[in-house]
């Protein structure tokens, strides 16, 4: 149940609603945190902001943000015996003034019970968009994107959670890992000896666009020690704008979707962003920003993928992916110099007509 009008049951009194609407870390490693306010939050599952208005409270500008179990980059594991484990994630984005990223954990039973731990900020930092791997006795979450003020360059956050007793620690590894990565795929191996990492975006530090792992990990349990599996030398460019404000591809391509739809109502929309722009839209460049006039053939999106695009030059995939700051293009194999350099100022080229605006093109090392 997430609808809007959704009434909160009578244990949630006024008195509950103001000790517990908002965000608290535990004191304990864990805190059992239950209350009537979470556990329906929990169960409907309404943003902050429609929780906050259904039980009039205050603004969050004033009073910080609301608690609430809407959530992105939460993971969620499923044990043996069918519990959920779901852990932490994020509320809305930074601009929100209801943001918050959570360091809590949720163990919901085939009866839609909840169990509701918390922990201190140095027991288990505000974590999203990690990985949770099930073992026997645990379960491992590797990774986060965090608060920027807790990232830390060059290393990879790992913490175990003991199904026992639903304690967290922070784990020391060996050897070079990924880095401060986030969205990542995570697998136990077959031989249940490691961890298998792969995919996600790594942070390279204030000022810099975050840029996609390339290469396959390996954790091992055993010294919780990290291999380097591949050392990819693939060619990468980023290019965005030379004055380092976002780029228009979203909003073009939201015109061109409405134009398809046939929605003349967002005729305002389409001249706002042209006096943006300071010119008449482009658009017929927009389907053509990853079509070089080389050989080359489309390759077919990858369903719930969002802002990836790929085609296929002289047998090497080429890929293109789209932010609101940057367009990053991937050369997964060896091209000639040539084509490579074809590949580059046509991705210039078009990005520069389309934003009307210079733009820098700068090697991914």
């Amino acid at each position: 149940m997430s609808e809007k009008g959704a009434t909160p049951p009578a244990g949630v009194t006024p008195e509950i609603f103001e000790a517990w609407r908002s965000p608290r870390d535990g004191s304990a490693n864990p805190e059992r945190m239950n209350n009537p306010l979470w556990e329906w939050l929990i169960e409907c599952r309404l943003s902050a902001y429609q929780a906050n208005e259904i039980l009039n409270g205050p603004s969050p500008f004033d009073a910080g943000p609301m608690w609430c179990f809407d959530r992105f980059g939460q993971s969620v594991s499923r044990l043996p015996d069918g519990r959920r484990v779901l852990i932490a994630g994020e509320h809305e984005d930074h601009y929100d003034p209801d943001f918050h990223i959570y360091n809590d954990l949720v163990i919901i039973d085939e009866r839609g019970r909840a169990e509701i731990y918390g922990y201190p900020l140095e027991v288990f930092p505000p974590t999203d968009f990690h990985s949770a791997s099930v073992t026997d006795d645990q379960i491992v979450l590797i990774g986060s994107l965090g608060y920027r003020q807790d990232r830390c360059l060059g290393q990879t956050q790992v913490l175990t959670v003991e199904r026992e007793s639903w304690a967290i620690s922070s784990v020391d590894t060996a050897g070079p890992c990924p880095g401060w990565i986030h969205n990542h795929k995570a697998e136990v191996r077959s031989d249940a000896a490691a961890i298998l990492v792969t995919g996600g975006k790594l942070f390279r530090g204030d000022g810099a666009s975050l840029i996609e792992n390339i290469d396959d990990w390996l954790l091992y349990f055993d010294g919780w020690r990290w291999e380097r599996l591949t050392q990819r030398r693939w060619t990468r460019f980023e290019v965005y704008g030379k004055d380092r404000k976002h780029n228009h591809l979203w909003d073009l391509r939201q015109v061109l979707w409405h134009r398809k739809m046939g929605w003349h109502d967002f005729d305002a929309s389409e001249r706002k962003l042209e006096v943006e722009l300071g010119m008449p839209l482009r658009l017929e460049v927009v389907p053509l920003l990853y079509r070089p006039p080389i050989a080359h053939d489309l390759v077919p999106e990858v369903e719930n993928e969002y802002n990836i695009y790929r085609i296929r030059v002289e047998g090497v995939v080429v890929r293109y992916v789209e932010d609101r700051y940057t367009v990053q293009m991937t050369i997964e194999g060896e091209l000639r110099p040539d084509v490579v350099e074809q590949l580059r100022a046509d991705l210039v080229h078009k990005l520069e007509t389309v934003e009307q605006s210079p733009m820098v093109c700068e090697a991914i090392a």
